[in-house]
């Protein structure tokens, strides 16, 4: 499964295009842009696996860094601060990774 399967490339070169200047990105900004959050629960589930880079079953620090580039290998990596303020905004448990549930609940909300 690709992300093009999920959601078009369109909307993902908007959403990319809309977030190429560092410090630029906004998470909420991006799912809507890139048309994630009008995805089923399912298909968001289906997104977060694939930005899993290690199949961890969590999305860490280190993979939020290159977070676009999964949409796009051309796309920029997340700034520093940039990656600390989207693990604050979706972590929910404080345990330093989004899970599942919380990347669900931070797209659909």
């Amino acid at each position: 499964m690709t992300l093009t399967s999920i959601l078009s490339a369109a909307d993902i070169a908007n959403a990319l295009k809309d977030c190429q200047a560092p410090d630029s990105f906004s998470p909420k900004k991006f799912f809507q842009l890139c048309g994630l959050r009008k995805k089923t629960p399912k298909e968001v589930t289906e997104v977060f696996y694939i930005l899993d880079d290690d199949q961890s079953g969590f999305i860490e620090e280190d993979e939020l860094k290159f977070f676009l580039q999964r949409f796009s290998p051309s796309a920029r990596v997340l700034t520093a601060a940039e990656t600390k303020a989207f693990l604050k905004a979706a972590d929910d448990d404080d345990d330093g990774k989004i899970g599942a549930e919380e990347f669900q609940v931070m797209v659909l909300s």
